[in-house]
């Protein structure tokens, strides 16, 4: 059953290192493809490091592969993914006149997905 969680893009440092070496690298595309979770709600939601997860909200649909948060870095019912293509494609296009788009604190919801997919 789907459950609703406040997604938080951003940046990273291993980010910032891999882009260096180019946004077409392993280590960036995987950086920016694969979110953390909470390891509490991974346990509660039964889901493992590595399992694909679908999330949506009004404005996309995404398939990512998970792995836990470190420690106590990010708070139950919040997700975090690095600032790329997948986070881009659940922000709106209203910029409230910033030329930015609102790209932090997406309600989303989450389900365990069957198969990855792009």
């Amino acid at each position: 059953m789907p459950e609703q969680f406040i997604l938080i893009p951003g940046r990273t440092s291993r980010q910032g290192t891999t882009l260096n070496e180019g946004k077409y690298t392993d280590g960036y595309i995987d950086e920016t493809n694969t979110m953390q979770v909470n390891p509490d709600d991974m346990q509660r939601l039964g889901l493992s490091e590595g399992d694909h997860v679908r999330m949506w909200n009004d404005v996309g649909e995404v398939t990512v592969p998970i792995k836990p948060s470190k420690g106590d870095e990010l708070p139950a019912g919040m997700l975090f993914i690095s600032y790329g293509d997948i986070s881009s494609r659940l922000m709106g296009l209203d910029t409230h006149g910033s030329g930015m788009p609102d790209s932090k604190g997406l309600d989303v919801w989450l389900e365990r997905a069957n198969t990855p997919s792009d």
